[in-house]
């Protein structure tokens, strides 16, 4: 007992000492258990239901992750679309913000600011999906078209949105073009975080070229800040479904660039099958989680 009075004295002392703290912190606690943890463990309870937002919940066990996968030929290809789509776009995104992170950051206070602005400016203006809509229209006065047939690429216009093969490249262009703002805003602030005693010492220790000094000083200097900026970019390509249903419509042209969050929003709010997107959402939950730990794993590797 003597030894566990003490112990006790300095965590009543403890808690007291932190009391602003913890007042401080628990709006944020409270919201992220209301709109966070709630949310995800409502789901996961009513994946093994059968709910329609009308009748009470049924106990159904796993035969709704048995449809997804043996029965649901559309959820398998939205799946292909999801992993295609964070392959190729979400490290295409990462590579092209710190890129134009770097390069901007060598320029002028000034010319900088304006920089920043311009490459950010396509995440404010929400969804702005018409102007590809214009740039993609399957008539001769689209953009893209009436710049083919003026230079003779091609001879009569191409209907980009309904036609199979273009529209993943399409959607991933539109979606670098919205969605890089914030992991380059996040990587440009690293880079304005890092020290510049830092570079004169590694001039001094023999690093020659700005390769040596992105490998060696600048990139274990902002690690932080590069694994919040892959965070962002997966979180943004595994949500995509807008981008997609707007200028693709849904379903799409033989299902091409159908994604996950567009069947789980088809099926909870046009069929109301609430147990069932719950599923959905827990298979996208899961998706998104082993993909943050392998992006943590690679980036712990390559600052080794």
């Amino acid at each position: 007992m003597r030894i566990k009075e003490p112990r006790r004295k300095m965590t009543r002392e403890m808690w007291k000492d932190n009391i602003p703290m913890f007042v401080m912190f628990a709006p944020f606690v409270i919201a992220f258990l209301i709109f966070t943890v709630i949310p995800i463990i409502s789901s996961i309870l009513l994946s093994f239901t059968s709910y329609d937002m009308i009748s009470a919940p049924k106990f159904t066990g796993l035969e709704n992750y048995k449809r997804l996968f043996l029965n649901d030929s559309v959820f398998i290809v939205t799946v292909r679309n999801t992993f295609i789509f964070a392959v190729v776009a979400g490290p295409l995104g990462f590579l092209l913000s710190f890129l134009l992170a770097w390069l901007v950051n060598e320029f002028s206070p000034k010319v900088r600011t304006v920089l920043s602005f311009m490459l950010y400016a396509p995440a404010l203006v929400g969804n702005a999906y018409f102007i590809w809509q214009v740039a993609f229209s399957g008539d001769s006065y689209g953009y893209i078209n009436s710049l083919l047939l003026s230079i003779g690429v091609i001879t009569e216009p191409i209907i980009w949105l309904k036609t199979e093969a273009y529209l993943m490249p399409i959607i991933i262009i539109v979606y670098l073009w919205q969605n890089m703002g914030v992991s380059f805003l996040a990587n440009i602030s690293g880079l304005q975080n890092v020290s510049r005693d830092m570079y004169e010492a590694g001039a001094i220790d023999g690093i020659r070229s700005r390769w040596q000094e992105l490998r060696y000083i600048t990139l274990p200097s902002m690690s932080h800040m590069l694994l919040f900026s892959a965070v962002m970019q997966i979180q943004s390509c595994y949500s995509v479904s807008a981008i997609a249903i707007i200028l693709a419509g849904y379903p799409s042209k033989n299902n091409a660039v159908d994604t996950v969050v567009s069947l789980m929003a088809d099926v909870a709010t046009v069929r109301y099958e609430l147990g069932y997107a719950s599923a959905i959402a827990v298979i996208l939950f899961i998706m998104m989680v082993a993909t943050r730990i392998a992006v943590g794993k690679i980036l712990a590797l390559t600052q080794k």
